[in-house]
């Protein structure tokens, strides 16, 4: 299997199984001289870890990182950094039943298509497990963006679950680390708990969540205007999350519907550069920085592993229906929150690597 590394000079690649006995990430293009210990990126490994509440699935992984090389004296050397997550709770018995059956949803039929062998025990590569190696990842990247641009601070959180939308209107950053679903809107917790509680218990269902990601403090400057895009890059990342089916910068689908006049972002001049109206480009023209706010938002399928039987088929044609046992999300939006930050987190810190590379921090002067 090909193609498991991402970016352009800060380089990711992710290795590893559901069900293996680790999985990890082999950093590549990490500058030196900046400093990073486990615990660095612990931090942001134990925002995904599973089994923390009753909303995420209760596989009880502690996600403890090792960091195997490209660190000396907790700084970075500029050498590959290897990353190691071990799996502890691994229950690959609740798989067996669906070693010769194609579960609806998932990967299985398009694995087996096309390399003729899969991993039935939670999918393989295709498990969203695959995502603690990019959180793990990211937490480099944030370390290195601390190092080289102080000003950028990178959050997510969710904004839709099912047809339950947050009210803009009561939009709190400080709550967002408050709940479990990561949600800015703390007048919809106690409605969306008892509606997954309902979905998960009641109704043997899931479902899908919308996720916004933003990246304050990023200079103006950084992307290109053709094939290394920033919102072509961001949107490539976010694509590649696990269940992520639709990504949308800043406006998105929504800028359609708009007349040129209203989707304008109207600049003038500030007391410390251009200022913006606006921000229905998310922070990105032409592929390049703005300076503003950079939003991306990125929908979420719902969780395919449900205890409601669905229809399918086994290897040989014949016909079965299909209930998916073991431990899953019934919103697995709750815990793409954490991912969806590194992801963001990775390639800003590509762009910003890119460009120093390029032009050096040149600037062209305004004012």
């Amino acid at each position: 299997m090909s193609l498991n590394t991402y970016g352009h000079l800060f380089r990711v690649t992710t290795w590893g199984e559901s069900h293996g006995p680790a999985l990890g990430a082999t950093v590549d293009g990490c500058p030196p001289g900046v400093p990073l210990t486990a615990p660095m990126i612990q931090h942001w490994l134990d925002k995904r870890r599973p089994g923390q509440n009753k909303m995420t699935t209760q596989r009880n992984e502690p996600d403890a990182v090792e960091i195997l090389s490209g660190v000396f004296e907790d700084t970075t050397t500029g050498t590959p950094i290897q990353l190691m997550i071990r799996n502890t709770d691994q229950r690959s018995r609740d798989y067996g039943e669906i070693a010769e059956t194609f579960r609806p949803g998932h990967a299985d039929i398009t694995y087996w298509q096309k390399y003729g062998i899969r991993d039935y025990r939670g999918g393989g590569r295709s498990s969203a497990r695959e995502t603690a190696a990019r959180v793990a990842a990211g937490g480099v990247a944030r370390a290195a963006i601390k190092a080289l641009a102080p000003a950028v601070t990178i959050k997510g959180y969710m904004v839709r679950m099912g047809e339950k939308t947050i009210d803009r209107a009561r939009f709190d950053w400080d709550a967002i680390d408050t709940n479990d679903f990561w949600c800015p809107d703390p007048g919809v917790i106690e409605d969306w708990t008892d509606y997954l509680n309902w979905l998960r218990k009641d109704d043997h269902n899931s479902v899908g969540a919308v996720i916004e990601v933003v990246a304050r403090g990023v200079p103006a400057g950084i992307g290109a205007p053709v094939y290394a895009k920033l919102d072509t890059d961001l949107a490539a990342a976010m694509m590649s999350i696990n269940a992520v089916k639709g990504v949308e910068i800043g406006e998105g689908m929504a800028a359609a519907a708009l007349t040129g006049r209203d989707n304008a972002d109207e600049i003038t001049m500030g007391p410390n550069g251009p200022d913006y109206s606006s921000n229905h480009a998310g922070g990105i023209l032409g592929g390049i920085s703005t300076g503003q706010d950079i939003v991306v938002r990125f929908a979420v399928k719902p969780t395919s592993s449900i205890l409601s039987p669905r229809k399918s088929i086994r290897k040989d044609g014949t016909a079965t229906e299909v209930i998916t046992k073991g431990r899953h999300d019934p919103c697995v939006g709750i815990r793409a929150v954490p991912v969806g930050e590194a992801m963001m987190a990775a390639v800003i810190l590509d762009h910003l690597l890119l460009d120093r590379g390029q032009t050096g921090g040149v600037r062209g002067p305004i004012g």
